[in-house]
């Protein structure tokens, strides 16, 4: 059975810290790319960032780039995403996906889905 585990939201004030970790189980994680997203009530569904297997080559969304950084352990089937500098409207469920697909990740049709972790920012 395939879990995608999703620890470390929580409430924050603008400008401090957060980082977010996704374990993974069920899966071989060294053969998936790995994804987070975000959605805030009201608003669609937002690609945050990803990162491939092997290489590690990540992408990240005009929004977080520069102050969110998504970093993977192979070893501990483990990815993380270190969030900086954060802004109330960062605040919303964040979500860890996997999928073996860079390109179906990266456009947001990922196969496994977290139950998803609250992070919100206050001003």
């Amino acid at each position: 059975q395939v879990q995608v585990v999703e620890s470390g939201g929580g409430l924050v004030q603008a400008g401090g810290s957060l980082r977010l970790s996704c374990t993974v189980s069920g899966l071989t994680f060294a053969d998936l790319t790995m994804g987070w997203f975000r959605q805030a009530p009201g608003k669609e569904r937002e690609g945050v960032s990803c990162i491939s297997r092997r290489s590690g080559t990540t992408y990240y969304s005009d929004s977080v780039k520069g102050r969110f950084t998504t970093s993977r352990e192979d070893a501990n089937n483990t990815v993380f995403l270190q969030m900086n500098s954060l802004k109330p409207e960062d605040t919303a469920m964040y979500y860890c996906a996997a999928d073996r697909d860079w390109d179906r990740l990266r456009y947001g049709r990922p196969w496994y889905w977290g139950q998803g972790t609250q992070v919100t920012v206050s001003s």
